[in-house]
């Protein structure tokens, strides 16, 4: 896997979302409770950054219409969504958090 430097661990405060950019892909980098977890940052619903939505436990709330996404799995929880997440591999060396492009299923 080709791993790439998207953030500092410690910009992403547990229990938060941050929207990074890789290779012009909009990811939304998560943190529970010091895991990492990184799926698709818009909506499968209707254009929204998930980032900018709230993470409540291990849900990923969209802050246009309140779908959620579960972040460890990318599964659409029902609702408004329906299609699942696209999600992304994810480890830490230190404070860097480092993202694969591809399938992280």
């Amino acid at each position: 896997m080709n791993w790439r430097r998207v953030a500092r661990a410690s910009d992403v405060p547990p229990g938060s979302a941050r929207r990074v950019v890789l290779d012009g892909l909009e990811i939304a980098l998560c943190n529970l409770r010091g895991e990492f977890f990184a799926v698709d940052d818009v909506c499968t619903h209707a254009y929204a950054s998930l980032s900018e939505g709230e993470l409540i436990g291990d849900q990923l709330e969209c802050p246009l219409h309140g779908g959620c996404f579960d972040v460890r799995t990318g599964h659409a929880l029902g609702g408004i969504v329906t299609e699942d997440l696209r999600r992304f591999a994810v480890r830490v060396e230190g404070d860097d958090v480092l993202i694969a492009l591809g399938d992280g299923r």
